[in-house]
This record gives C-alpha cells, sequence and structure tokens, in this order.
C-alpha cells in the first residue's frame, strides 16, 4: 500500500511502545473509508451567523469531549462548501494544532454540525474502534510520536499526510481493541457528567449574577410588590423597591452609576521576584467555558507577564483568544501565594462591592466582551484590548458591601463545587494516562485495570 507520508513502524517501539504477541502494527490510514476519508474543517468560516450552523473549534475540545454547544456559527452557504467535513456523528475528530492529537468522539447530536481547520474529521470503516483508536492516539507513546513530526514553525501543527503513517498497534481479536476501548470511554462518559455538572453550575452562578446585578430581579420583583424569588427574607431586604432614572436607564434606587474601574481593579500590583519559580498560566491552558485551567499548572521561573492570586480573574486582551472566550478565576494557589501569565492577559480584581467571584463571571457577561472587543486596537491579527477604554465599560454599584457579602456565600459555594469535579477530572485523567498505556502494551490486564478504577470512583 503506497502511503502519502513515510510508514515506519519502528517509531512506536522507538518511542517506548511495546507490541504484546500476536499484536501487530498497521497505519491509521488503514482504519480509514478510503484514504481520502480524513480532511481539515473550514478554513474561512465567515462572520458569526446567529442561527447558524454549529462549528467546533479547537478551543471547544476539553478533556476528550466538545465542552459545550459551540459558540461559533457559520452560515448555511459556507457549511455546504465545506460540506466534506459536515459531520454525521460517527467520526473520529482530531486536533491538529495547539494540542495534536486530542481526539473526540463525534457524537449522534453533533450531526450536521462542522469543524474548524484546526481540526480533521476522520472517517473509519469500522466506527466501533473510534474509543480504541482515541485511546492509542492519546497514549504517552504516541504523544512522543506525535512530538517529533509537529511542524512548529509558527505553532505546533500536524498534517493529515503524518496521521495517517501513525503506527497503530492492534491486537489479533477485535473483541481486545472493543474491550479496551469500552474501558476508555468508562473514563470519558465519567468526565462527560463532571463537565456538564460544572456547565449547569456555572449556568447558574451566571443566572443569579445577571438578575442582582445587571437586570436587578429582586428590585423589579419588590417594585411590583411580589416576594423576590430564591432568597431568604433578610437577603431581599438589602435591594430596594424601586428605581431611580441614571445615565444608564432605570437603576436601584440608591446605586449609582460608575465605570469597570470604579468598582474592579485592573491590572493590580502583584509581587514576585524575577527568576522566582511560580506557577504559571499559559494562554492556551485558560479556558473558553468554565473558569479553571484545562491541564494542571506548572510552575516555571518568572520572566515577564502578568500577576494573579487568588479571588483574581483573567480576560484574554488579544485577537483571537478574547474573541473565543479565553477568562479564568483563580482559585488553585496557595494561600498568600503569587502565580503568573501570558503578557495577553488583563487581571480583573473585584473591589468590595461586587463578590470576587463577579469579576469572572463579568468577563463572561456577552455585553462586557462584545464591550472589550470593540476596545481593540491595532493591525489586522495582532488587536489588543485599549485598557484605558475598557475601563470606561459602564455599571450601576451597589451603595455598600451588604449584598456582596451575601452573595459571596452562595457564589463561593458553587465555585467550590466546581472546583471539586474539576480536581475528580484531573484524577480521573492522570489514571487514564498510567493505565491505558499498560493496557495497550499487553503489562495490565483488563479485570485488574477495571478494579482500580472502580475504587478510584468509589
Amino acid at each position: 500500500m503506497a502511503l502519502e507520508a513515510t510508514w515506519n513502524p519502528n517509531l512506536w517501539m522507538a518511542a517506548g511502545g511495546t507490541l504484546p504477541h500476536g499484536w501487530q502494527l498497521h497505519p491509521f490510514e488503514d482504519f480509514l473509508e478510503s484514504p481520502k476519508s480524513i480532511a481539515v474543517g473550514v478554513m474561512y468560516p465567515g462572520n458569526h451567523s446567529d442561527d447558524g450552523i454549529p462549528l467546533i473549534r479547537v478551543g471547544d475540545v476539553q478533556d476528550g469531549g466538545v465542552v459545550a454547544k459551540p459558540a461559533m456559527r457559520i452560515s448555511g452557504e459556507v457549511h455546504y462548501e465545506y460540506r466534506r467535513t459536515a459531520l454525521a456523528g460517527n467520526e473520529l475528530l482530531i486536533t491538529l494544532v495547539g494540542n495534536p492529537g486530542v481526539c473526540v468522539i463525534a457524537q449522534p447530536s453533533m450531526k450536521g454540525w462542522n469543524v474548524a481547520r484546526a481540526l480533521a474529521v476522520a472517517k473509519l470503516k469500522s466506527p466501533k474502534l473510534r474509543a480504541y483508536l482515541k485511546a492509542v492516539l492519546e497514549s504517552s507513546v504516541m504523544k512522543s510520536i506525535i512530538s517529533g513530526m509537529l511542524n512548529t514553525t509558527v505553532q505546533p501543527t500536524l498534517n493529515l499526510k503524518e496521521i495517517k503513517s501513525l503506527p497503530i498497534p492492534m491486537p489479533d481479536r477485535l473483541d481486545i481493541a472493543d474491550a479496551i476501548g469500552d474501558f476508555s470511554e468508562l473514563f470519558s462518559r465519567r468526565v462527560d457528567l463532571l463537565r456538564q455538572a460544572n456547565a449547569t453550575l456555572e449556568f447558574i452562578a451566571q443566572a443569579l449574577f445577571k438578575s442582582w446585578f445587571i437586570d436587578f430581579d429582586p428590585v423589579r420583583a419588590k417594585a411590583e410588590g411580589r416576594e423576590p424569588v430564591g432568597m431568604d427574607a433578610e437577603t431581599a431586604a438589602l435591594f430596594p423597591d424601586s428605581f431611580e432614572k441614571s445615565a444608564l436607564g432605570e437603576i436601584p434606587k440608591g446605586w449609582s452609576t460608575g465605570s469597570l474601574k470604579d468598582a474592579f481593579d485592573l491590572n493590580p500590583v502583584r509581587s514576585l521576584a524575577k527568576g522566582a519559580d511560580a506557577p504559571y498560566l499559559e494562554m492556551a491552558n485558560a479556558p473558553t467555558a468554565g473558569h479553571r485551567p484545562q491541564e494542571i499548572v506548572r510552575t516555571r521561573p518568572f520572566g515577564s507577564g502578568c500577576k494573579f492570586r487568588n479571588g483574581d480573574a483573567l480576560l484574554a486582551k488579544i485577537t483571537p483568544c478574547l474573541e473565543n472566550g479565553k477568562s479564568a478565576f483563580i482559585d488553585f494557589l496557595g494561600e498568600n501565594a503569587v502565580g503568573w501569565g501570558s503578557t495577553e492577559f488583563i487581571v480583573l480584581r473585584s473591589r468590595s462591592r461586587f463578590p470576587d467571584f463577579c469579576a469572572y463571571l463579568l468577563a463572561r457577561h456577552e455585553p462586557f466582551r462584545q464591550f472589550a472587543i470593540q476596545a481593540m486596537t491595532g493591525t489586522s491579527g495582532r488587536q489588543r484590548v485599549d485598557l484605558s477604554r475598557l475601563a470606561q465599560f459602564a455599571l450601576a454599584i451597589p451603595p455598600d458591601e451588604k449584598i456582596a457579602t451575601s452573595a459571596t456565600a452562595i457564589f463561593d459555594n458553587i465555585r467550590s463545587r466546581i472546583a471539586a469535579n474539576d480536581e475528580q477530572v484531573q484524577t480521573l485523567a492522570a489514571m487514564r494516562n498510567t493505565l491505558l498505556p499498560r493496557l495497550i502494551s499487553g503489562k495490565l490486564r483488563l479485570p485488574e485495570a477495571a478494579a482500580q478504577l472502580k475504587e478510584a470512583l468509589a
């Protein structure tokens, strides 16, 4: 069989892989419906279309799945132009840039969606093998192989020819491959449930933030003679029962109008000695959904970048990271510890009138994000947010700290539950990365691996 890229089965052994007795190595191309059954996604998506086709971007891929229904939508015309990668819901998606080689098993619910050019869509002879192939492609051995193939002129990039030539170990019995794939999917399903729970918790937090501080629902209810929904009498008493006119329109009586800089600190001063080892959050690790980093934050010597501590929120200030939704809330540092990150982050810190978590919730609030995007300056492709313009974002400010104090307990409970779920995701990911390579190499039997997983989930 003629491959478009060099087929070298020795790569598997050279990267530390082993081959159990009776297993054989095959190029990934062998598993495709045809040599042309793998393609990159939409190259030119055009403008966002509110009622368009969901487009999965590489930033939407997290923990082996798609974090939520994609925010980006393309027009029907663009979707038709790139119909080759229109999803049927039974493909294997592979990331090509950023963190190349991460796989997503397309779900029936994704039928009719499309993907961006940073992802490949692979149509397989046997879709049932997707879970097994995903486990192999995301193994430490394969990561080493892929790392040696990457074109890093601009950013790490994997091409289709290289994917086709990747060596895939296959057992002599397909039921063994299926069993390993099913075991891998146990992790994925558990992670997916935790991810869905976190999406629900964040939705609740966003709804509460918008209700109390943007739409003023408790005030509106009291003004109409109704009891505010979802709060006790003591909390309800903190809100007035009428509105007053302002430059922003109607705001709660006794509240004031101000700008972002009046209620939040922008890039607050933090101390960190040059060269000191400290947790570092790179832009690639900042999430596009949720407040927690996508991967474990490692330490590195402080050089040049933003500095932050627990309770700070981060907002990407450069295109396309801002448009893609790169934001985070810092709650993973030790007490009084200072971390640092990319120079392309803006650090937001709530002052006393708003709970700490509101800095992050504001960063995710769509009108604020659109204001930030409009505040960008610079040449095409290298635009950044003008901080002085962002600081002028207008908002209503409570008269004292009482509402913030009451809301903080609620937000902290939600945030801590999200963090606990995220830590379980990290634990499961570490276990998966330990057990699956041993299963694929034959060093661990399925019953033993299943017992370890059961113990971890207990």
